[in-house]
């Protein structure tokens, strides 16, 4: 049976205006709105749309987090996945310790591919699919917005400085998702409710023999400064000016 692993997070909805604790110590989350990290669900999407052109015949959706992780593995089990596997860790991890507990489920499940968003939102970091292709030395495919499976190759058009380019792979390998892939489905109510009968296998991350490393440690956070508000200019050579005494120039 061939299988698709869909790797997501949890992170404060993109719709959610962010605000910072008094303390600086990080961003406010009682009682904020939490949901799939955008290009993740991009990524459920792709791997729902392969399922049903009959590429694949099972999707799995995985994520790493707190209990309350597992409403976003049920809507992603409203999307279309087949079964959710949740790693429960209460606190936050860094990409390399993520991409060593999806690799323990890649060992488990033996996908014919990993799909996962190119980033998340809230740490920008743009690691994990790397770090889980290099573990499991399979080749990778970063910022896809295009993707063709036939048989075991896969092409996969990213986008890079120059415009897009088109690379072959041999399958299993990993493939990060930009926006432009798809544009996912609205989960309707009855799907919401069948995903509750839907399996969800629980796993603790300090169970799964991975050493939780901490490599970087944030000392601050704070808000972007406020914008500051416009200057009408007369013409060019004033508006070089003032560039110049504000050191653009």
């Amino acid at each position: 049976m061939s299988k698709i692993l869909v790797c997501i997070k949890r992170v404060v909805d993109y719709n959610v205006r962010i605000r910072v604790k008094p303390d600086s110590s990080g961003i406010v989350t009682d009682g904020v709105k939490m949901s799939i990290n955008p290009f993740d669900e991009i990524a459920l999407e792709e791997a729902i749309r392969l399922k049903e052109r009959g590429i694949a015949n099972e999707v799995i959706v995985a994520s790493i987090g707190p209990t309350e992780a597992q409403q976003q593995l049920r809507i992603g089990l409203a999307m279309g996945a087949d079964r959710a596997i949740h790693i429960q860790h209460d606190t936050s991890i860094e990409p390399l310790t993520a991409a060593r507990a999806f690799l323990k489920i890649v060992e488990q499940e033996s996908p014919l591919l990993v799909i996962t968003g190119k980033q998340a939102i809230d740490d920008d970091n743009a690691q994990t699919g790397q770090m889980l292709a290099a573990l499991w030395n399979r080749p990778q495919a970063c910022f896809a917005s295009k993707l063709e499976i036939n048989g075991n190759i896969a092409h996969a058009t990213r986008e890079v400085d120059d415009g897009l380019e088109t690379i072959e792979l041999d399958l299993p390998a990993v493939i990060t998702c930009d926006l432009r892939l798809n544009e996912p489905r609205y989960v309707k109510l009855p799907e919401i409710m069948k995903a509750k009968k839907k399996p969800l296998e629980l796993f603790m991350l300090n169970e799964m023999g991975i050493t939780l490393n901490q490599q970087f440690k944030t000392v601050k956070v704070t808000p972007p400064p406020a914008r500051q508000k416009g200057v009408l200019v007369k013409d060019a050579k004033e508006l070089v000016e003032l560039l110049k005494i504000k050191g653009v120039l």
